[in-house]
C-alpha cells in the first residue's frame, strides 16, 4: 500500500468522480486509476461502484476512507514537522553552562536566540563542568559552555576554546593597591564556593602553590550568595572577571602571573548537532566576536584565536 495510492483513493471518494480526481491530482486520469486498481488487488476487495455517471464507495471503500484520511493527515503533520524543523520554526536545544556563565554571558545569547528564533524550545541546564561533560556523553545535553581542561578529559567531545577570562579578587570596599597578589589572600578571610565549583578548585590551588591554606569567613556558598556575602562586607573573594563586571562590588586584579580559566563550547563528537543547536552555536559565537570587536569583554577577558 503505497502513499499515493490512498491519495488517489482519498480524491476520488471526495469528488465521487476518476477525471475530476486525477485533475486535483495533477496526474493522469489512467495513471489514476491502475494506482487504484493495484489498491484493490492489493487488499483484495473492490473499493468503488463504477456506473456511468457517478462513482461510489463499496463497504470496503467506506472501511478503509477515514484510515486513508488520517494517514494521510499524519503524513501531512510529519512533512510540516519536519520543514518547520529545519527552517528553525521549531525544535529544542538543551544547554548547558557553569553558574558563573549563566549570571554574565549565558542570558544575553540566550536573548538574541530567542529573538532570532522564537519558536525553538530552550532547555537550560545550570551545573558544574564536571557533571555538564558527564550530561554531554550521556547525550543528555546538545551542547555547553565548559572549563577546560576539564573537557579534555573527554576525548569522546568535540571542544572549542573560546575565551580566557581573568579571575579576579572582588570585596565590599576599593583596595589601595592596583593589583592584588595571591599572598594577599593569606591575612583575608574568604567568601568561598562550595565545592564543585571550577574557581573554588583554581583558588584553593593558587593558595596552596603559595604555600597557605585560606581562612573562610563563610565557606559552601552559591554564586549569587557569594557576590551578596561580598557586598555585605563578610569577606573578599575570587570572581570570574564577567561576574565581577556586573557585580558592583570593587575589583581587584592579580598580579602577574594571575588567575584565569579557559572557556570552551562542547558538544558529542560521535553525531552531528541538530539544525537548532548548530544555528545556536553559531549565535554563541557571534556574540562573542561582536562583544571583542566593540569592546564590550571586561578586562582581563580575551577572545582566542580562531574563534572570530
Amino acid at each position: 500500500m503505497q502513499f499515493q495510492q490512498l491519495r488517489y483513493f482519498a480524491a476520488v471518494a471526495e469528488t465521487g468522480h476518476f477525471t475530476r480526481a486525477a485533475e486535483s491530482c495533477h496526474v493522469a486520469q489512467p495513471s489514476l486509476s491502475q494506482q487504484i486498481r493495484s489498491l484493490e488487488r492489493e487488499l483484495g476487495a473492490e473499493l468503488f461502484h463504477r456506473g456511468r455517471g457517478s462513482t461510489t464507495l463499496t463497504d470496503a471503500g467506506e472501511a478503509l476512507l477515514p484510515l486513508a484520511r488520517r494517514i494521510l493527515a499524519d503524513t501531512e503533520s510529519a512533512r510540516r514537522a519536519v520543514q518547520e524543523t529545519v527552517q528553525l520554526r521549531r525544535g529544542r536545544v538543551r544547554f548547558g553552562a557553569p553558574p558563573s556563565l549563566c549570571v554574565s554571558l549565558v542570558p544575553d545569547v540566550l536573548r538574541e536566540y530567542r529573538t532570532g528564533y522564537p519558536g525553538v524550545e530552550l532547555v537550560l541546564q545550570e551545573d558544574g563542568s564536571r557533571d555538564l561533560v558527564r550530561s554531554l556523553r550521556a547525550g543528555e545535553l546538545d551542547l555547553a559552555l565548559v572549563i577546560t581542561p576539564r573537557a579534555r578529559e573527554a576525548p569522546a567531545l568535540a571542544v572549542t576554546e573560546l575565551l580566557h577570562e581573568e579571575l579576579v579578587l572582588v570585596t565590599a570596599e576599593p583596595l589601595r593597591r592596583r593589583r592584588a597578589r595571591i599572598e594577599d589572600l593569606r591575612e583575608r578571610r574568604l567568601v568561598m564556593f562550595r565545592e564543585g565549583y571550577d574557581v573554588r578548585e583554581t583558588t584553593l590551588a593558587a593558595c596552596r602553590a603559595a604555600g597557605f591554606e585560606p581562612r573562610y569567613a563563610v565557606e559552601g556558598g552559591e554564586m549569587d550568595a557569594v557576590v551578596g556575602l561580598v557586598r555585605a562586607g563578610l569577606g573578599a573573594a575570587v570572581l570570574p572577571g564577567m561576574v565581577a563586571a556586573r557585580s558592583g562590588l570593587a575589583v581587584t586584579p592579580f598580579a602577574a602571573p594571575g588567575l584565569g580559566r579557559t572557556i570552551a563550547v562542547a558538544h558529542g563528537g560521535e553525531l552531528p548537532l541538530s539544525r537548532a543547536a548548530a544555528e545556536f552555536r553559531t549565535v554563541l559565537l557571534a556574540h562573542l566576536a561582536e562583544a571583542a570587536r566593540i569592546g564590550a569583554l571586561p578586562p582581563g577577558t580575551r577572545l582566542l584565536p580562531g574563534v572570530a
